[in-house]
């Protein structure tokens, strides 16, 4: 991502405090923002609005940011909805190691 939103790192507790309440997490504005119109787009896609996009701009988010992040958030809204309609479950330890050895010896070679 580009601009305002990309201008820091987070470390693990602002991370958390990110995920436990979006709201009183320690994050510039241009962040918040960003991730306000990024929930509203993941849970509530059906009332997103023009008005999310132009609070995003107005705290200070570059376009080009923006079209980043939807971009990015869009694609795992796929990639997510896809996996639940397919009941995708992650391997256990076993099941990741077996898949470690196989890339190793074959790669990604069908």
């Amino acid at each position: 991502m580009h601009g305002a939103v990309a201008s820091f790192e987070l470390g693990k507790e602002v991370t958390a405090a990110v995920l436990a309440d979006l709201e009183t997490a320690p994050i510039a504005e241009p962040l918040l923002a960003t991730l306000r119109l990024l929930q509203q787009m993941t849970l509530a896609p059906q009332s997103l609005e023009r008005a999310h996009l132009q609070a995003a701009l107005a705290a200070g988010v570059e376009r080009e940011a923006l079209r980043d992040a939807i971009y990015v958030a869009a694609a795992f809204n796929v990639i997510v909805r896809m996996a639940d309609a397919m009941d995708f479950r992650l391997p256990d330890a076993a099941g990741n190691a077996a898949s470690a050895k196989s890339l190793l010896r074959f790669g990604y070679r069908l």
